[in-house]
């Protein structure tokens, strides 16, 4: 099943970015063509690579962008629009994204100073764009990469997302749900994100469903009654062992049983050789409760006998690295008085001025300016071009790859990732990434002063 829009309003960004517009506007700079690029400044310290996620949702912001009358209406009465002339409202009326936009493929492991996406616009439609942006790939990337580790640590072993109850708002829990799909999760527990973007989906059911009944047998037995072989029996309501006896007491149909508490690597072990003497090989023991990829690893050390993780909080929220330190910065503008750099020198804020391409060769990368051209191809070693158009003039040039394309672009970049990269722990640096001599004088020119 395809992507399904989520659409967000025009109205959804910072003020300061409706008030540069206003001011662009009266300043006559409407009509003056922009270039942005949203970027890692660097990677958070305890991540080795980050996962680029969220771009089928900026195109489809960018394909509805508009405002509707009544936003239009409520901007009028804002104290900081006072002096704005009427024309700028009438304006946005018949707003709409005519840009380019380039942009890494989902699925892509990206690091510090790398582009996600570039922006090509009116310099209005581009500055307005950029909260959300901003927020779709910042959170949907960090999501995913931590899927990446915690599918990593797994060995092999599945992984569900089940984070919806923790995360930081309901259509969070939903994006959380699709960013840890193309990190490689095997599904989510998420509906909605079934429904929208074709993710599969697991449930068993809650503790709540165990105490409503007058025994455990009892519940189990009217659980497998309406699952069938879908049927995951939680066992740790009241005594671990016992629930698990029960369960395999019931035999066939079933898929397995879940714990959700104690000891996870002894439970497991215990349980499965229940399961085995009661001729249920073939019945599955998945572990949920406040997991993480360095929880999983120990239990994957222990070789604990699980065959499937459930993964929640930590997951939802990337509780370790919450945030990506992406920015979106205004890297060249043409207007009456020709093509312009912008740089920004302020200390550890620093921009490298000019669009850019990234180099991807067979052990680093080398971030370049757009217009130069690397050997990539038969010849080029393996090089490839990671920034590719997404849309020209507003249209989208083809189809997005589909989640479930995204994730296994995903999976199967990663794992050809050198072992530094694919460590749990900081690794310095984990990839090389170097600045081509075309750029490096560009930035030295530009931020002297000189005209280029």
């Amino acid at each position: 099943m395809p992507d399904q829009p989520t659409f967000g309003a025009a109205l959804n960004t910072d003020l300061y970015e409706l008030t540069m517009a206003a001011g662009f506007f009266e300043a006559g700079k409407a009509s003056a063509r922009a270039t942005f690029e949203l970027f890692l400044r660097r990677l958070p310290w305890n991540r080795n690579f980050v996962v680029a996620a969220g771009l089928a949702q900026a195109v489809e912001y960018l394909q509805n962008l508009k405002f509707t009358a009544a936003e239009i209406a409520y901007l009028r009465t804002l104290p900081q629009f006072e002096r704005t002339s009427p024309e700028f409202f009438e304006m946005l009326a018949g707003l709409r994204f005519t840009g380019d936009l380039f942009a890494v493929r989902e699925g892509t492991p990206l690091f510090g100073g790398e582009p996600f996406l570039t922006v090509r616009a009116p310099l209005i439609e581009a500055q307005l764009i950029e909260t959300y942006l901003l927020a779709t790939i910042g959170f949907q990337s960090t999501i995913a990469t931590k899927a990446a580790r915690v599918v990593r640590a797994a060995l092999g072993r599945d992984v569900v997302e089940f984070g919806t109850r923790r995360a930081h708002s309901p259509e969070a829990g939903v994006l959380a749900a699709r960013a840890s799909y193309i990190g490689g999760c095997t599904g989510t527990s998420n509906a909605e994100t079934g429904f929208r973007y074709g993710v599969p989906v697991f449930g068993t059911a809650a503790h709540s469903w165990v105490m409503s009944f007058p025994t455990e047998l009892a519940a189990f037995e009217q659980l497998q009654r309406a699952l069938g072989e879908s049927t995951v029996y939680l066992i740790d309501t009241y005594d671990t062992l016992e629930g698990a006896r029960r369960a395999a007491s019931l035999g066939k149909p079933l898929w397995g049983v879940r714990l959700d508490s104690g000891n996870l690597g002894e439970l497991a072990a215990a349980v499965r050789q229940i399961l085995d003497e009661a001729g249920l090989p073939e019945a599955k023991i998945m572990a949920t409760g406040d997991l993480n990829e360095y929880k999983i690893q120990e239990l994957m050390a222990a070789r604990a006998p699980i065959d499937v993780f459930g993964v929640g909080t930590e997951l939802a929220t990337s509780a370790d690295a919450p945030s990506l330190g992406v920015v979106y910065k205004l890297i060249e503008l043409e207007d009456a008085g020709g093509l312009r750099y912008p740089v920004k020198l302020s200390h550890d804020k620093q921009t490298l001025p000019g669009a850019k391409q990234i180099f991807r060769m067979a052990d680093h990368d080398v971030l370049a300016r757009a217009s130069e051209c690397y050997a990539c191809g038969p010849g080029g070693a393996g090089c490839e071009a990671l920034l590719r158009p997404v849309m020209i003039g507003g249209r989208l040039v083809e189809p997005l790859a589909s989640v479930a394309e995204a994730r296994r672009y995903a999976c199967e970049y990663v794992s050809q990732l050198p072992a530094t990269c694919l460590s749990l722990f900081a690794a310095e640096p984990p990839w090389r990434v170097e600045i081509s001599p075309e750029l490096s004088a560009l930035y030295e020119n530009v931020s002297k002063g000189a005209a280029v």
